[in-house]
């Protein structure tokens, strides 16, 4: 279980046995000592709270610091009235950061991205009263971030990112390319430099020394970087290359911080088995619970909604059904903007796509008319497309409940896999290996063999199986991801990251105009 939920049972329990209900009491940070330790360890903390990707100036830790050195009077007493100003105060600014680092500085559902919001698990006030009582408070602290793996490798990118921004090998761009591209064995006046930053990015070895043409360890450099960031692996240094080794450190950085705030999102799973599909990315991947932690076991490519037109949505659900050799509601939208216009054009399309036209009542008719094409259109009707290997959603469908009607299906066009950039489905997530998956999804139904499922797919006829234990499905969004012990970065292609910070300068901005009045100590997510 995660331990922050179980240390808190643990004292919410506590608390119910002791009075029946639980009111915190606010942090002791004074005791008839005057300041307890907390109170420096509580400023430090929050002084480095860009170390979590977090903005220090949004719990005023300037502000704090003077009113601490300002609590004592001329004659070396403390004064009362301020103590407990700056108490409320530090106990405010904590209680903002703990609740940021825990959940994110944003609600997620304000940005489009529909995760659940669990606001009770975590009773902010209550643990940081008792971890100041406990004198554990930056221990404590360590407990409150996401459990996920991804997020301590993220937490040392971005702080070892952070040390590039000045250095001098990142003070101007690299060189123009004569010719547009540089192939192996040419000479280019950078290479010191390029060779430079690769060794600063990890993929070049220190101890190598730049040749003076390019060639050797620097074309394997370049294959290292482009993998890493979405490119061609050709070793040929050319524009896009280039454009990528160009990016500042800075923007780097903030990748990895919207990253950060992305997993502070993520609901926590605990032990459960889930499936995780980051857009991005255009990957799959399916978890297991091993050794006390998550674990990655199967891996794929995938295929997303379009760019601009229908872009897949980011969600958390719950899988419970698959159907294998479904039958394929045509959705309204398609038929309306697609299908109907070359029915008009081609007839004979209807029989050859395996369509029939299906009736409120479930009556179906399988002839091709103008009248049935126009009750389509008035919404009397509508398209299915029946079981076969030419089915739009393939052999399998992996149903997801969820407000947009998105789920995974398999596809009759997996040569599209192949393609670097697939933002090419209509907003559903097409699956490149959907036998492995269904293997995953039904691991725990000993009775759902390899051979069953496969059998069930190429059946003809729609069937459904129910998992016993639903199963956690993230869609999500990171345009960095930390995976095999190396950092990847990959195109923002929904301008989410875009999004994302603008809401978090605006977020900052409320906080700064805030941070002056009494309302800051309220002010919460």
């Amino acid at each position: 279980m995660n331990i922050v939920r179980s240390r808190y049972t643990r004292l919410l329990s506590l608390c119910l046995w002791l009075a029946g209900t639980c009111v915190a009491e606010p942090p002791a940070w004074f005791d008839e000592n005057g300041p307890t330790p907390a109170v420096q360890q509580a400023i430090e903390v929050l002084a480095h709270a860009d170390a979590d990707g977090l903005e220090v100036r949004d719990y005023g830790v300037e502000r704090l610091r003077a009113m601490f050195a300002a609590l004592r009077g001329d004659d070396e007493t403390l004064d009362t009235e301020r103590q407990n100003h700056f108490a409320s105060e530090l106990t405010a600014a904590m209680t903002r950061y703990l609740n940021d680092l825990h959940h994110g500085r944003l609600d997620p559902r304000r940005l489009g991205v529909n995760y659940p919001r669990a606001n009770n698990e975590f009773d902010t006030e209550s643990w940081l009263s008792a971890a100041v009582s406990e004198n554990r408070l930056p221990r404590a602290i360590a407990e409150v971030v996401p459990a996920y793996p991804q997020y301590p490798a993220l937490i040392a990118e971005l702080a070892r990112y952070r040390k590039l921004i000045g250095d001098p090998a990142w003070r101007n761009p690299l060189s123009p390319l004569p010719g547009g591209k540089i192939l192996p064995g040419q000479s280019y006046a950078d290479l010191a430099r390029l060779g430079k930053r690769l060794q600063q990015l990890g993929d070049l070895t220190t101890e190598t020394t730049p040749p003076n043409r390019y060639e050797g360890a620097l074309i394997d450099g370049i294959k290292s970087f482009q993998e890493r960031h979405a490119l061609p692996t050709d070793g040929v240094l050319g524009s896009g290359t280039l454009f990528q080794l160009n990016v500042p450190p800075e923007v780097r950085v903030r990748q990895i911080e919207l990253a950060l705030e992305r997993l502070r999102w993520t609901p926590s799973l605990d032990d459960r088995r889930h499936i995780v599909v980051n857009i991005p990315e255009f990957t799959l991947r399916a978890y297991e619970f091993r050794d006390g932690r998550s674990r990655p076991v199967l891996k794929m490519r995938v295929i997303v909604g379009k760019v601009g037109k229908t872009a897949t949505p980011l969600f958390y659900t719950e899988m419970r059904v698959v159907e294998f050799s479904p039958n394929w509601n045509v959705p309204p939208s398609i038929a309306k903007g697609e299908t109907l216009p070359r029915l008009r054009r081609d007839p004979g399309y209807l029989q050859r796509a395996g369509m029939e036209f299906v009736a409120a009542d479930g009556k179906v008719a399988a002839e091709y008319s103008s009248a049935n094409l126009d009750a389509v259109e008035r919404g009397q009707l509508r398209l299915r497309q029946k079981p076969s290997r030419g089915n739009a959603l393939g052999q399998i469908k992996f149903i997801l409940p969820n407000t947009d009607g998105i789920y995974l299906h398999h596809t009759p066009t997996p040569q599209l896999f192949r393609r670097e950039r697939r933002d090419l489905s209509h907003g559903c997530v097409r699956v490149e290996a959907p036998v492995d998956l269904a293997s995953f999804v039904l691991a725990d139904q000993p009775t759902w063999t390899r051979e069953r499922i496969v059998k069930a797919m190429e059946r003809g006829k729609s069937s459904f199986a129910t998992l016993r234990d639903p199963l956690p499905v993230i869609v999500t969004y990171s345009s960095a991801v930390y995976r095999d012990r190396r950092l990847y970065f990959f195109p923002d292609i929904y301008e989410q990251d875009r999004h994302l910070a603008q809401a978090l300068q605006h977020h900052a901005n409320n906080v700064k105009a805030l941070s002056n009045t009494r309302a800051v100590k309220n002010f919460m997510h």
